[in-house]
C-alpha cells in the first residue's frame, strides 16, 4: 500500500510542477496591462556580469500603460536601457536622468490572437507533462507487486488526478485568454 501511495504522490508532484511551470510561462506572456513581470527576462550588465533587472532596480507600474524602473545606482540607467533593448520585448525605453520609463503600447487584435495561441501552446505543453506523469505512474503501478483490485483502483485514482490537473490547466488558460483578449 505504501508503494502505491508513493507512486500517487510522485505523480501528483510532477503534475503540480507542470501547473507551476505553466503559470510561470503565462506570466511572461504580456496582456494589455503593464506589469513588472514583463521585464523578468531582462538581464543587465553589472560590474562585468549579467544580472537580473530586479536585482539592480525597482520596477513599478505607475499606471496600466507605464513601467517605471528606478535603478539602485544612477550609473546603471544606460545599461538598463541596453538590457531592455537586448531582451527584444518590443519596448522602447526612455530615461529622464533618474529612472527608465517604458510606455507599454496597447496590443493590436492580431497580436492578441498571437499571444492567445502562445498561451494555448503553453497550456498544451503542461497537459503533455501531466499526461506523461500519468503514464509513468501507470507503468510503475503495473510493475508494483499489488493485487489486481488495488491496481485497478490505483489506476482510477491516477486517472482522476490527471483529469483534475487537466481541468486546472484549462481554467488557468481561460483566465489568461480572457486577460489577453480584454481591450
Amino acid at each position: 500500500m505504501d508503494e502505491v501511495e508513493f507512486i500517487l504522490e510522485e505523480a501528483k508532484e510532477g503534475m503540480e510542477k507542470a501547473i507551476t511551470h505553466l503559470k510561470k510561462q503565462l506570466s511572461n506572456i504580456r496582456a494589455g496591462k503593464a506589469s513588472p513581470s514583463m521585464l523578468g527576462s531582462v538581464m543587465v550588465e553589472y560590474y562585468g556580469s549579467q544580472t537580473p533587472l530586479q536585482q539592480v532596480a525597482n520596477v513599478n507600474t505607475p499606471d496600466a500603460r507605464t513601467l517605471s524602473i528606478q535603478p539602485f545606482e544612477k550609473s546603471l540607467i544606460t545599461e538598463i536601457e541596453r538590457g531592455i533593448m537586448l531582451a527584444n520585448l518590443g519596448f522602447n525605453p526612455m530615461n529622464n536622468g533618474e529612472s527608465v520609463i517604458i510606455n507599454v503600447p496597447p496590443l493590436t487584435e492580431e497580436r492578441r490572437k498571437q499571444l492567445s495561441k502562445q498561451a494555448k501552446a503553453e497550456a498544451e505543453d503542461a497537459k503533455v507533462g501531466v499526461r506523461n506523469d500519468r503514464k509513468q505512474a501507470m507503468q510503475e503501478l503495473k510493475k508494483a507487486d499489488i493485487s489486481e483490485d488495488l491496481l485497478k483502483s490505483s489506476e482510477d485514482e491516477v486517472q482522476e488526478l490527471t483529469n483534475t490537473y487537466i481541468e486546472r490547466i484549462d481554467k488557468i488558460l481561460t483566465v489568461k485568454e480572457t486577460e489577453i483578449m480584454t481591450v
